[in-house]
């Protein structure tokens, strides 16, 4: 895949990268990776792929240099044991790669490590730390519920003024801990129990990794916070349409593309 952003320069930090992968998302993968490499302006180190153990997912890994993890080494918990579904959908892997990338503080040996989804795309220069804060791409919309877990989890409503839902994250290890102790003193039991607690799960879109995150450390620590609109475009066509000319299109309205499923996604199709 084609760069529309011309020569890479870092910042001076080192950051892993942490995908949380399924088979369906190993046609767009490499092209998620080779943006990453090529629009975020810092170091990337080690490229962590958190999946289930198939036979596709490793041959790709080990030709591509990723380091493959096993999604069920890192949480005493499985896919069937968060049971997330109803008649009419099923939302328990969704649930469990959330919770993997909240474990991203076990996995990446450095201080912040960047979160994306498996299915997006960056087309701009990505810078995360800067003059001592953090950039955090953020959306006008989110699912009320994601805010009424956030209350239920944390104490408080949620401060910030927009969503952090945007398909990729700059966590820092520190603060993510810090996350995780506050829920895990409020509610007596171990974080993760906590969220699985604390979401209803009769709603399909019941908890935000991002949503929480994000307002967690906004609210602790609002100088550090430095908020961008994404500018993210959801897309229904095949990674491999991203083509130089069309990346250098697209990059001129948008920060980044996501390939979603249609059936999830029938409306906010323009950028947020």
């Amino acid at each position: 895949m084609a760069s529309a952003t011309g020569t890479r320069t870092a910042s001076g930090y080192r950051l892993d990268l942490i995908i949380p992968v399924i088979e369906k998302d190993l046609k767009t993968l490499p092209h998620v990776v080779q943006a990453a490499k090529q629009n975020v302006r810092h170091t990337i180190g080690d490229v962590i792929i958190v999946a289930p153990d198939k036979p596709a997912i490793r041959s790709l890994c080990s030709r591509n240099g990723y380091r493959f993890v096993n999604e069920n080494s890192v949480l005493p918990l499985r896919k069937q044991d968060i049971r997330y579904s109803s008649k009419h959908w099923e939302r328990s892997g969704w649930m469990l790669q959330q919770l993997l990338k909240l474990s991203g503080d076990k996995l990446a040996s450095t201080k912040h490590f960047l979160v994306i989804d498996a299915d997006t795309v960056l087309l701009r220069p990505h810078t995360f730390i800067a003059g001592g804060q953090t950039t955090y791409y953020t959306r006008n919309w989110s699912q009320p519920e994601y805010y009424r877990t956030y209350q239920k989890l944390i104490g408080r409503k949620a401060a910030a003024p927009r969503s952090f839902v945007t398909h990729y994250m700059l966590f820092e290890k520190a603060k993510l801990r810090e996350l995780k102790r506050h829920i895990e003193q409020r509610h007596g039991r171990i974080w993760y129990k906590a969220i699985l607690a604390s979401m209803n799960k009769k709603r399909q879109f019941a908890f935000s990794e991002y949503e929480t995150y994000g307002n967690f450390v906004y609210s602790r620590y609002p100088q550090s916070v430095k908020l961008k609109a994404a500018l993210n475009r959801a897309l229904h066509s095949d990674a491999s349409t991203l083509t130089k000319d069309r990346i250098q299109s697209l990059a001129a309205k948008y920060r980044s593309v996501s390939f979603h499923e249609r059936k999830l996604y029938t409306k906010r199709l323009t950028a947020y």
